[in-house]
């Protein structure tokens, strides 16, 4: 014998209510994660390595246009003033991303499927963006924009 369960209204508007709750704390967890890397060693320690991604969300709108933007993943990187820091950027979407950070007199470009690797001392306390030239706005897939902060 086949059981049959149905749900009412208000049992199903809970159970979409409760796995959005799960969805969102999930969520959180990760950009908790992912978005807040903090130094665990003195300033004046060896250099550290932080890994980035190149990254894409891609959807579709309901009139059936392809939308998509490119980010950098971790989004935001804090770093300790006169820590070494050595950024390891692997390409994973797209298939080029020339790339400035503003203030730090640093450029490169991210190839899909390599490795690209900067090194710099955070020697001035402030927020420094990292642009990728190919996606700089809305217009052209972005902005794939990221943020190094740098700490007293």
């Amino acid at each position: 014998m086949t059981k049959v369960y149905v749900l009412s209204q208000k049992g199903l508007k809970g159970l979409k209510i409760g796995a959005a709750a799960v969805l969102l704390a999930g969520a959180a967890l990760l950009f908790w994660e992912r978005e807040t890397i903090r130094a665990a060693m003195s300033p004046s320690g060896p250099e550290r390595t932080i890994q980035l991604v190149t990254g894409e969300f891609k959807s579709t709108t309901s009139d059936g246009k392809t939308i998509e933007a490119y980010r950098w993943d971790p989004g935001t990187i804090y770093m300790k003033k006169g820590e070494r820091i050595r950024l390891s950027i692997y390409g994973v979407n797209g298939a080029s991303h020339p790339f400035i950070i503003e203030g730090l007199n640093i450029k490169g470009e991210v190839k899909k499927g390599k490795e690209t690797v900067v090194s710099f001392r955070a020697s001035n306390p402030g927020v420094y963006r990292i642009i990728c030239l190919t996606h700089p706005d809305t217009a052209h897939n972005g902005p794939m924009v990221g943020y190094l902060v740098i700490d007293e």
